[in-house]
């Protein structure tokens, strides 16, 4: 069984975020979405919140799943038995920071990044930029699913 995680902080989930999972769970048997904790990090939406957006989003899919996480992500997929971790790339800036940590990844553990580039619609858009707009009361509808509303 082809297993998959695709980490991040969700916060909150956006279109381009729901692009590669769309995407990505064609490839697997089981995708994970695994909201990571860091407590050195502020977040807008608590975990709660971003674990049931994502969740509202993927309900009816049974191939996509919602955990929470702390520590390495590669410790996670070793303790659960995950073989792939998916990425989504929106620009070179992407590839090359996420390259890095793929690299060290695979040194620490048996496990490999599979990378999807995001749809050209939707490669603009990141979770730091759907912030600033909410905090700026600009309309963010636009950047993430309908689950997502506050």
């Amino acid at each position: 069984m082809k297993r998959a995680i695709f980490p991040g902080s969700f916060d909150p989930i956006t279109l381009g975020h729901v692009d590669i999972i769309e995407r990505g769970v064609t490839l697997f048997d089981e995708l994970i979405i695994a909201i990571g904790v860091n407590s050195g990090k502020e977040y807008m939406f608590s975990l709660a919140e971003r674990e049931q957006f994502i969740k509202n989003c993927f309900k009816d899919n049974p191939k996509i799943k919602v955990v929470t996480y702390q520590g390495l992500t590669v410790d996670f997929c070793m303790k659960n038995n995950f073989n792939f971790i998916l990425r989504g790339l929106r620009n070179p800036a992407d590839f090359e920071f996420e390259k890095a940590i793929a690299h060290t990844n695979r040194d620490l553990a048996p496990v490999e990044t599979v990378f999807l580039l995001t749809a050209a619609s939707t490669s603009y858009i990141s979770s730091s930029i759907v912030r600033e707009v909410i905090r700026n009361d600009g309309d963010y509808t636009k950047l993430v699913p309908n689950m997502v509303r506050i």
